[in-house]
């Protein structure tokens, strides 16, 4: 029997690779203009800084992370995602310190989960992110969401919606938990095991509850909105207020609770709406997550941040039917006939490589006809024919496959040459 890649992991090939690189390249120039800078974090991290970063209560801890001790007795985790082990990087080097703020980063990287596989959602999936440190004005965080609308609309994305929510400050998250657990409390008993322990530790995260989304007390429980106290009020006004200035549509939806713990003020998603993409829409989600920091080891430090993955991504572009371009063809195919220039290729590929020029040769001793082919596949945009009576002049022959053109060129100068041609 074969040994085949885990269930919920894939191999990405050739073909689909230059999918991710052009997606990658993107966010990495929509970053740059907004001037986010990379950080990259190790792919384990301790568990306690999940336990403490994440939350106790979410279904990330509780059910879907890869944990285990090491050979010291340490217990590692493979990280589920990227904001925690960002924060902790942050602390860990003392980025508070730096004359530049606020801190803004952002990351590539492997996230791991232990959850059902389906489509678009994997075990091991890649996560783009980013990470704005340092600064509480609402502004950035309309920033965020702007780099995130920026991005998919950059990859030619038409059907989203950006849903938001305000999740408040300490004091209305008090205030709204005891509504929420005196709402809940007296008909528990009719909920998962997951949501009668929330009760007491977390009843914000019933909300979120899979399980049980459908009870009649979810429609009616009472909403975050209401409990704002008038900092937070303001606060979530003026992120609408910016949204609506960058031309930047959105709803507001106050059940949105997103699923992580150390979540607070603004909290956000963005869905396709392209027909047939399936059940789960959810693209991208992130919020603000002021006393992260704190809460493993640093100073207080205001944060916000996104995360996305790319295989949903990629599943949104092909459910609107969007190709992104993949650069394939290859400047120059050398085609030999005779040993001695078939030896000579070997060094004439490596010279047009030094030069810049994407260059192929024959590995296989295939004959001139089959040499043509395997150029037509790569899309070669010149062919080079060398045989072993050109190789004793000292000449080249040289065939614009767009054009049909043929030239022979000397061999000494043929890099030279060559370069010529491209102008």
């Amino acid at each position: 029997m074969s040994i085949q890649a885990p269930r919920g992991t894939q191999d990405i090939l050739p073909g689909q690779s230059e999918i991710w690189q052009y997606i990658e390249n993107t966010a990495r120039e929509i970053c740059r203009r907004y001037q986010y800078h990379e950080i990259r974090t190790p792919i384990f991290e301790n568990t306690e800084l999940f336990l403490r970063g994440v939350g106790d209560t979410t279904d990330i801890v509780q059910k879907e992370m890869y944990s285990f001790q090491d050979r010291g007795g340490r217990d590692i985790t493979l990280r589920p995602e990227g904001t925690a082990p960002v924060v902790r990087s942050f602390v860990e080097h003392k980025m508070f310190g730096l004359a530049s703020q606020p801190v803004k980063l952002f990351y590539f990287g492997p996230m791991f989960r232990y959850e059902r596989p389906q489509a678009g959602r994997f075990r091991q999936f890649v996560q783009f992110g980013i990470e704005a440190l340092g600064s509480s004005d609402p502004a950035i965080d309309a920033e965020v969401l702007a780099l995130a609308m920026d991005l998919y609309k950059g990859l030619g994305l038409k059907k989203l919606k950006l849903i938001i929510n305000s999740l408040g400050d300490k004091e209305s998250r008090t205030s709204h938990r005891e509504a929420l657990k005196n709402h809940f409390e007296p008909r528990i008993g009719e909920f998962c095991s997951d949501c009668q322990n929330r009760l007491e530790k977390n009843p914000l995260r019933i909300l979120d509850c899979k399980k049980d989304r459908d009870h009649e007390l979810m429609a009616t429980a009472p909403s975050i909105l209401e409990y704002l106290n008038d900092e937070s009020k303001v606060y979530f006004e003026k992120v609408q207020k910016y949204l609506t200035s960058l031309g930047i549509e959105f709803e507001v939806d106050p059940t949105l609770v997103r699923g992580l713990d150390y979540y607070n003020h603004t909290a956000f998603e963005i869905m396709s709406d392209a027909e047939g993409f399936g059940a789960i829409t959810t693209l991208c989600g992130g919020g603000r997550y002021n006393g992260l920091a704190e809460e493993i080891g640093g100073p207080e430090t205001p944060g916000i941040g996104m995360a996305l993955s790319i295989e949903r991504l990629i599943a949104a572009l092909g459910a609107e039917g969007i190709e992104l371009p993949r650069e394939q063809a290859i400047d120059c195919y050398l085609v030999s006939l005779g040993d001695a220039a078939k030896d000579y290729t070997v060094k004439l590929a490596y010279q047009l490589r030094g030069a810049g020029f994407t260059a192929e040769r024959d590995y296989l001793d295939r004959k001139v006809k089959a040499q043509f082919k395997a150029a037509d596949r790569l899309n070669a945009r010149f062919v080079a024919v060398l045989g072993d009576d050109e190789l004793s002049n000292n000449k080249i022959n040289l065939k614009n496959m767009e054009t049909g053109e043929q030239v022979e060129m000397n061999l000494e100068t043929f890099v030279e040459e060559f370069k010529k041609t491209q102008r």
